[in-house]
């Protein structure tokens, strides 16, 4: 086992939008308690606060003084159809978007090799200037952005296997030729984009509905993998939604555990050839609390026993 960690905080379990709400607390539970009877011992961290300078690397400052003004004394404010603030969503929204960079700088100060961020609201659909789908702030970006900006790496990748587009993710990093994303996701579905107007570093790969485990393959193989081996990236990020599951309905494809082990492997060999094992995953989607503990299990094994 590689020097593993998870980064979490008690506060990005404070962070409610009502009782009905499928982006729930529990989540992050039910993947606290498969790493726990599983045997693992991976390192512990604890999530600090993203700072305003962090934030504004992928964020406008309109968008952060925006969220913080928004912030309810009581009760919830609405965002967007899906998203909501509590009191303590603004707290748990910057632990969340802090998880990743303290991930970098562990890892980059050579104190870990990789690590998972249990931590919500989730980020990809946040993009430069809005909140929306569960996000507040795009905590992935704000972990590549670190990476580029602080720790001058020239080349990170980002992978995003979450059933929705990555649609936050792509606007923030567009135009920016440091970061290769790759990603699959059901189409047509929310957010309805991710197939046109597409840069050479966007290898997004839409999915029918029912698409299964042999559709990812041959998407990793034939598109990703490709895509990875030629950038070259020194650091990989996992935006890691385990919504596509079989069990989940939220949405329709039909991955099972074995699919998210297999695909962070075949992506921990690129780490190994490119990056020195360097991977940072956060959790993103996965709303069937039983599949999302196997299948974040599946995936946290294969990031802490790489290649």
């Amino acid at each position: 086992m590689s020097r593993f960690a998870i980064i979490s905080h008690p506060d990005c379990l404070l962070h409610e939008m009502g009782q009905w709400h499928p982006e729930c607390p529990e989540r992050l539970k039910a993947i606290a308690d498969a790493v726990r009877a599983s045997g693992l011992d991976p390192l512990h961290f604890e999530a600090p606060l993203a700072t305003h300078e962090q934030l504004e690397r992928v964020h406008s400052e309109d968008h952060i003084r925006e969220i913080e003004a928004a912030s309810p004394k009581s009760g919830l404010i609405q965002l967007d159809p899906d998203t909501f603030m509590n009191p303590h969503t603004l707290q748990a929204a910057r632990r969340a978007a802090g998880a990743p960079v303290l991930a970098v700088d562990k890892i980059m100060n050579n104190e870990i090799d990789a690590a998972f961020c249990n931590v919500r609201p989730p980020g990809h659909h946040a993009t430069r200037e809005r909140a929306m789908g569960f996000c507040i702030f795009n905590n992935v970006a704000v972990g590549a952005a670190h990476a580029l900006a602080h720790h001058g790496l020239e080349r990170v990748a980002i992978v995003d296997f979450d059933v929705h587009h990555g649609n936050g993710t792509e606007d923030i990093f567009r135009h920016d030729s440091r970061v290769l994303m790759v990603s699959i996701f059901q189409h047509p579905f929310y957010p309805y984009c991710g197939t046109e107007g597409r840069s050479k570093r966007m290898v997004n790969i839409p999915l029918p509905m029912g698409s299964g485990g042999a559709a990812l393959r041959e998407a990793v193989e034939n598109d990703w993998i490709p895509s990875l081996e030629a950038f070259m990236p020194q650091m990989i990020f996992f935006s890691a939604g385990f919504d596509a599951h079989i069990d989940d309905d939220m949405a329709g494809l039909a991955f099972n555990d074995a699919d998210y082990a297999w695909v962070t492997q075949r992506i921990g060999g690129i780490a190994e050839r490119h990056a020195q094992g360097r991977m940072v995953s956060t959790l993103e989607g996965g709303y069937a609390l039983s599949a999302l503990g196997r299948s974040a299990l599946a995936h946290i094994r294969a990031l802490a026993t790489p290649g």
